[in-house]
């Protein structure tokens, strides 16, 4: 059979909805995820074409999945964080939402006290048990949405839940119900969705859940949780890894706006920014991420690397405040004494920071050729260098006009450089094989005069 599709004014095959796929063993996906192997990327080769939305965005999950691999924060911690989540997302809110944990005292003082700071955005929405009595709760503190957690693969509805795929749509049904009851707008988690049979369950649970709000005047959105990091970005992939075909089949054959869904990943296979970049590309408007990355095992996908790809993606930052990440890492770090990686991309202390001699010298010439753009401008992070034995003439320049001599352009001739220079040259001759640090640089410096030396 044929119908008429409304929205995309096409003839389209019924046989293209589907129905639920009931079985009395669960199907585990063996040949892909064979367990005692690294899993198989698989492919069908059939191409789904690229359809970004018109509007694209970022949610936050700092204080819900974020502090699933962590001490809590304070209320006062998460006040500051999300000042900070404000300011960076700018005036257009591209930085859309906020999710909270509604369980403890505390995390309810961190709630209100952000909703007191009267901000736009992001909007704070809540994640919280599926009872009636939690929803109420939601709704008491004033919050328009919640996250619903509503497992998709077979794994955990066969082997966690011990149900049948009926009876786990049955029960997320009734439970999605409650929230409508009392006026919550629900966003569902459909966990473990990279291992879920997706023609045989996630398709036909997803039409469901339109039924049950058709009418209601609330639309359901759905989380599309990459739960172990085993989402694939590649062309041509198959299912159930692939997030092309994901991002499409709930378009199109679940018959999803793209303002309805929103992606979830996780690192575990050092997919995490691609795959949500991916997600985008394909259609849904947003990407879950969290400050830094942090969030359960290898976490989630870092906030501040999805800022940059909105704007190498869009061709502009929409009023986002990038500064704003030097800021954030700085408070990790300074405030809540969260070690970040030196290399980390964007945040590390030494991730613009050259340690080849023929690297400073070319930044000495020309900042952009060894630099990836203005993170002096964009970052609050000038590029800098690490004194090594490679570093040479060119690397110990740099240093000074970086640290000491600011206001000078220093060149690679210059006594102070050759003095410098003398000095590291004997530390490594004498067996060093460490990188010099800056705080020994500053006393060398200071011990052989170079702070007030001056060249005639």
């Amino acid at each position: 059979m044929i119908y008429f599709d409304q929205k995309r004014k096409l003839l389209m095959e019924s046989q293209y909805r589907y129905d639920l796929q009931e079985r009395e063993d669960p199907n585990l996906y063996r040949d892909i995820f064979p367990y005692k192997e690294i899993p198989k990327c698989t492919f069908n080769q059939r191409i789904n074409p690229i359809d970004p939305a018109n509007e694209i965005w970022i949610t936050d999950t700092t204080f819900r999945d974020g502090q699933q691999s962590r001490a809590p924060y304070t209320p006062d911690q998460i006040v500051t964080l999300f000042k900070m989540l404000s300011k960076l997302g700018g005036p257009r809110g591209v930085i859309r939402q906020s999710e909270f944990f509604l369980y403890s005292e505390s995390d309810k003082t961190a709630l209100r006290k952000c909703q007191e700071l009267g901000l736009s955005f992001p909007e704070i929405t809540g994640w919280i048990r599926a009872t009636k009595k939690d929803f109420e709760l939601a709704k008491d503190l004033g919050l328009k949405e919640c996250g619903i957690l509503v497992s998709c693969s077979d794994y955990h509805i066969f082997n966690k839940l011990k149900m049948s795929r009926g009876q786990a749509i049955d029960q997320y049904l009734s439970i999605v119900a409650q929230a409508l009851d009392v006026g919550i707008r629900p966003r569902c988690h459909f966990e473990d969705i990279t291992r879920a049979d997706f023609y045989g369950f996630v398709v036909p649970f997803a039409h469901a859940l339109n039924n049950l709000t058709r009418g209601t005047g609330f639309t359901v959105k759905i989380r599309a949780c990459d739960t172990l990091g085993y989402g694939i970005p590649y062309s041509g992939a198959s299912l159930p890894r692939s997030i092309p075909g994901i991002i499409y089949g709930l378009r199109n054959y679940a018959g999803y706006e793209s303002e309805q869904l929103e992606w979830h990943g996780h690192n575990d296979f050092y997919k995490a920014v691609v795959n949500s970049a991916m997600a985008w590309l394909y259609g849904a408007s947003g990407v879950n991420c969290s400050l830094l990355g942090i969030g359960e095992r290898t976490g989630n996908t870092p906030l501040e690397a999805m800022v940059i790809e909105y704007a190498q993606l869009r061709g502009t930052l929409d009023g986002m405040d990038t500064t704003v990440i030097r800021d954030i890492a700085d408070y990790y770090e300074r405030e809540l004494g969260h070690t970040i990686p030196p290399q980390t991309p964007f945040v590390g202390r030494d991730f613009n920071m050259t340690q080849a001699g023929i690297h400073a010298d070319g930044i000495l010439k020309d900042e952009e050729i060894y630099n990836i753009f203005d993170t002096t401008r964009m970052l609050k992070s000038p590029p800098g260098v690490a004194i090594t034995s490679t570093s040479g003439s060119a690397g110990v320049a740099m240093w000074l006009g970086k640290n000491i001599f600011t206001n000078e352009t220093i060149g690679k001739g210059d006594p102070r450089v050759e003095k410098l220079k003398g000095w590291i040259d004997a530390q490594y001759a004498a067996g060093r094989v460490t990188t010099i640090s800056s705080i020994e640089m500053h006393a060398a410096a200071d011990e052989l005069g170079i702070a007030s030396y001056t060249s005639k």
